[in-house]
């Protein structure tokens, strides 16, 4: 009977432990939890946006680490991330990402939100929620200082010029408004157009206010053009909010964060970032 008895033990023995193994074994994917719940908040941007976001050596004028890299970031979207990730009580991490990478990102859970001087479009929001607006811009023109078309007032002097804009953004498609524009590719990012422009392999690019005044603050050979008779554009094609992730329960902290900061700090914000901007050459 004792043997009987120790036997039935050690075989119920021997199905916890297996059961208890099984219970407790995961694949790494399944352990993985959002950066948001595990006390970072990771964001993520071009960091080649000035003055909403640029990339430098060191951590002066407030520049946060760039995850995985010896380089920093900068401008008025990391102060705004800065805002956010204090109020949740979490460590700021930036993740250094190229336009077109940003939204898959988001929704593959890499990052916890973009913050990246992003337009709340409806395009955009069929895949990706996002706060309230942070920034409120309008869009110019940025041209050669002393060439042909620093004196226009129209978007329709440019007919014949050679116009671009950052690939898949609206800037790109109202460059459609200009009547016999010389509409050339889309570039990736801005110090491309920068480069492009001083080289005079296009006669302007289109682009936000913000960053065509960091343009031509940065580089004497720049000139930002602003019109009377302008783009047409929908209020969320100039505006500027968090991206976030489809029902995100960040959302609510997020605006309750944007809310704190009146009009006069985010025009005080800006303005310093177009200062700390790093200088071009």
């Amino acid at each position: 009977m004792r043997k009987k008895l120790s036997l039935l033990f050690v075989i119920s023995l021997s199905v916890i432990m297996l059961v208890s193994g099984c219970g407790s074994t995961k694949s790494p994917e399944s352990s993985t939890a959002p950066a948001a719940t595990n006390g970072t908040f990771k964001v993520g941007m071009e960091a080649g946006y000035a003055p909403f976001n640029w990339t430098q050596m060191d951590a002066s004028n407030g520049g946060v680490k760039i995850e995985g890299t010896s380089e920093y970031a900068g401008g008025y979207d990391v102060e705004i991330a800065k805002r956010i990730a204090k109020a949740m009580g979490k460590e700021l991490v930036i993740v250094k990402t190229e336009w077109d990478g940003l939204v898959p990102a988001l929704t593959s859970g890499k990052i916890d939100a973009i913050v990246a001087g992003m337009s709340p479009t409806e395009k955009r929001k069929e895949t990706i929620d996002f706060s309230n607006n942070y920034y409120k811009s309008n869009l110019v023109m940025v041209v050669k200082n002393g060439g042909k078309y620093e004196g226009a007032t129209s978007i329709q002097d440019f007919k014949g010029a050679k116009i671009t804009a950052q690939l898949n953004t609206f800037h790109y498609s109202v460059i459609d408004q200009i009547k016999g524009v010389a509409k050339q590719p889309a570039m990736d990012n801005f110090p491309a157009m920068r480069v492009a422009l001083e080289s005079g392999i296009i006669d302007g690019y289109v682009s936000e206010r913000p960053e065509a005044i960091s343009a031509q603050t940065a580089n004497s050979h720049f000139k930002m053009v602003e019109f009377k008779e302008g783009f047409v554009t929908s209020p969320d094609d100039t505006a500027i909010a968090v991206g976030i992730a489809k029902g995100s329960q960040l959302t609510p902290k997020i605006n309750e964060v944007l809310a704190g900061i009146s009009e006069q700090e985010r025009a005080s914000i800006m303005d310093t970032a177009i200062k700390n901007q790093p200088a071009t050459k």
